[in-house]
């Protein structure tokens, strides 16, 4: 994953209050801002110029990109042509989002635009759309791509559907940006409507670190971005503690860690091993590494899918052998239950595959 980002409505929010916060992302690492001109009215071409620059201006400042949502009606009413995407440059803007396509044959001449700014391509319509875009042979240097997000409940992208149109984006190379929905309280998007503002349906009550996660774990999306403002600053910050390229899991603890067990569950780099059963998932090096540490018997229940657990002294020669338990199964006695992944993100457990590394959230 490239980067983080954080959306901005100034028709919502005073110039103040968006430059807190992003001044508050930039500072926890973020680095793209999607604005949306689909939402903006009853101002003069003049006044939506100057209001988008002052902000745009301010992101700049802490090196942040920003995108603007447009459609074929926006156009039209500033007046603006494909053949001349001026207007947005006098914004400073860094490129336009396209949320409704036009014919194919425009977005392919606008990537050619003498502006340098960026297309971006709405990625949840499917594969047909981008694939006629690609037919007309445009710079694909100057073409990316964004998911919508969804404000209205049960209308977001399935899984399926999601996992499709990436599928199709990533074999014309392009990057792929999705939407997570902040939980924190009163936040908005564009519109008057606040069931949150993700792009994946089953992500709209979860926590934002849980969405993010999983969006990390398809391998599918390059930027990740918080559709609805005003995100919290702990959301803010989380975000940013996460490492986009290793599958990583919260444990709900059932006992009090041993040393040894803390050591092997956070200090202790993990991957699948490659002869993966379809019990489990076995991260077996640290019975080499703490060979000489006790790991005493405790907590032996029977096994659940979601346990995480480590092999105890009873077994004395897979001892300090990390597993995360992928079907129900007993337990003779040897293998200590740390805890169990939380039942809001065992979706992760679908994408656990030999090799691959992960890790734990303390």
């Amino acid at each position: 994953m490239a980067r983080l980002g954080i959306s901005v409505y100034p028709e919502h929010a005073s110039l103040e209050a968006n430059k807190d916060y992003i001044k508050r992302a930039a500072n926890c690492g973020f680095k793209r801002i999607f604005t949306c001109l689909l939402s903006v009215e009853g101002k003069s071409k003049d006044e939506i110029l100057k209001e988008f620059r002052d902000m745009i201006n301010y992101a700049h400042e802490f090196h942040m990109e920003v995108i603007l949502d447009v459609a074929p009606f926006v156009f039209d009413k500033l007046g603006v042509s494909y053949e001349n995407l001026s207007f947005f440059k006098e914004m400073h803007a860094d490129g336009i989002r396209l949320d409704e396509g036009f014919d194919g044959l425009k977005e392919s001449l606008m990537t050619y635009n003498k502006e340098n700014l960026k297309i971006e391509i709405n990625a949840s319509f499917g594969n047909g759309y981008i694939d006629n875009i690609i037919s007309h042979y445009p710079n694909k240097d100057a073409m990316i791509t964004c998911h919508n997000f969804y404000p209205q409940r049960y209308t977001g992208l399935s899984e399926k559907h999601f996992n499709l149109c990436n599928t199709m984006i990533k074999e014309h190379g392009l990057q792929i940006a999705a939407f997570v929905s902040s939980q924190n309280v009163d936040t908005f998007g564009p519109w008057p409507v606040n069931e949150g503002l993700c792009t994946l349906e089953i992500h709209r009550d979860l926590p934002i670190d849980v969405q993010m996660r999983h969006l990390c774990a398809t391998q599918m999306v390059d930027d990740v971005l918080i559709g609805n403002a005003f995100a919290s600053q702990e959301e803010l910050e989380i975000c940013a503690k996460i490492n986009p390229n290793v599958l990583t899991f919260k444990i709900d603890y059932e006992k009090e860690l041993h040393p040894t067990e803390e050591k092997i569950i956070f200090e202790h780099r993990h991957f699948v091993r490659g002869d993966m059963s379809e019990y489990m998932a076995r991260s077996t090096f640290p019975r080499v590494t703490h060979a000489k540490e006790s790991v005493p018997p405790a907590n032996t229940r029977d096994l659940k899918r979601g346990d995480v657990i480590i092999v105890n002294d009873e077994y004395s020669r897979y001892k300090g052998e990390l597993h995360i338990v992928l079907k129900d199964m007993p337990n003779d006695g040897r293998k200590n239950v740390i805890g169990s992944i939380p039942e809001n993100e065992r979706i992760l457990l679908d994408y656990i595959e030999p090799w691959r590394t992960f890790a734990f959230m303390r």
